[in-house]
């Protein structure tokens, strides 16, 4: 508990948003596939009260501890697994936590890992620590490894793709040329020896940190795989939301929407659709919401933010099928009662058969 009071205690971003997005219920069942330490989740299980559960999913033991100390008045409500959110689907089955209402993904650092330096870790580049970067232990690869061992055109291809650095082959040559750097500092003066002075509102080491622990824990090929996931665990009417902190996340989040939320996905000069692909979402979000100048103020690392979010849909044929296989109890009930939108959506579609 005395760790609890020395730790960072992060502000969520877009709380009100987030929470109006997911359109949390009482009764609900939640997933936050980035808990860290448990701002969004608390909001969650507030509203979602009486009955709602939350499964809590953090790649980063240390989160997942801090969650577990501020979570734990909830009781049996919270779930919390200490796993990466690529194995979204096989946490579900595993927990039985499905099908689920909403899921969040709230991408990027969080206070706890930038404040303290990361638990030593060496996410900050402000605070001198060891180049690490792994959200979890249990990782093989640090920043730290690929510093030190990729060839000078790796790195400048790995700063300019992950971090978006025009500066990168200059960045490149420099760490090469003043290797082995195992420390955040080290790895900031060489950065700052190398990149051209410019009047950024950023650092000049932040991109190549973002890429760094981009390409250290797998963060965009993970995105992809779970929001695949996230739409198979979704139940009738579910909501998914994605707030994202850089272009990168961004232009992922906003492609895999567009494509999930089209009907056919063939070249517009193929006459007959013949891919077979079914829209599974509606997006509701057609541009991201942005935080309010007000919070900017309030929580400048909410800046760059950016939230989408889309509601799973039911197709016709799937009410055909049983309405246990889609509409189980924990689906269909609020306490004890049927949840009157899943109802009058299966009535119409039964209706028009």
């Amino acid at each position: 508990m005395g760790q609890e009071m020395t730790l960072p205690i992060h502000t969520p971003v877009l709380l009100i948003e987030t929470v109006e997005a997911l359109a949390v219920q009482p009764g609900g069942r939640y997933i936050d596939c980035t808990i860290g330490t448990g701002g969004h989740a608390i909001a969650i299980l507030e509203r979602s009260s009486p009955g709602g559960q939350l499964l809590g999913i953090d790649a980063d033991p240390v989160a997942i501890e801090v969650a577990r100390a501020r979570l734990g008045h909830y009781g049996s409500s919270v779930l919390l697994v200490n796993e990466n959110f690529v194995n979204l689907q096989a946490i579900c089955h595993k927990y039985d936590f499905l099908p689920v209402h909403g899921i969040l993904f709230d991408l990027g650092l969080s206070s706890l890992q930038l404040e303290s330096g990361g638990g030593g870790r060496g996410f900050s580049f402000q605070q001198d620590a060891p180049l690490d970067m792994r959200f979890s232990p249990h990782q093989k690869t640090t920043a730290a490894d690929i510093l030190n061992t990729y060839s000078e055109t790796g790195l400048a291809n790995l700063i300019a793709t992950y971090g978006e650095e025009r500066y990168s082959r200059q960045i490149a040559r420099r760490i090469v040329a003043e290797r082995p750097i195992t420390s955040t500092l080290h790895l900031v003066q060489v950065i700052e020896r190398a990149a051209v002075y410019r009047r950024d509102k950023i650092h000049p080491a932040t991109r190549t940190f973002q890429a760094l622990r981009i390409a250290v824990n797998h963060e965009l090929q993970n995105l992809e795989s779970a929001l695949k996931q996230a739409i198979a665990v979704l139940g009738a009417e579910g909501r998914l939301v994605v707030i994202s902190y850089h272009s990168l996340e961004d232009r992922i989040v906003k492609r895999f929407m567009q494509q999930e939320s089209k009907d056919c996905l063939c070249p517009p000069n193929v006459p007959v659709c013949a891919c077979g692909h079914r829209a599974s979402i509606r997006m509701f979000t057609k541009k991201a919401l942005t935080p309010s100048p007000a919070e900017v103020r309030t929580n400048p690392r909410s800046r760059s933010a950016k939230l989408r979010a889309a509601e799973q849909i039911m197709h016709h044929s799937d009410c055909c099928s049983a309405v246990e296989d889609h509409c189980p109890p924990a689906r269909l009930e609020v306490g004890k009662r049927r949840r009157p939108s899943v109802i009058k959506k299966l009535r119409i579609a039964f209706s028009a058969m």
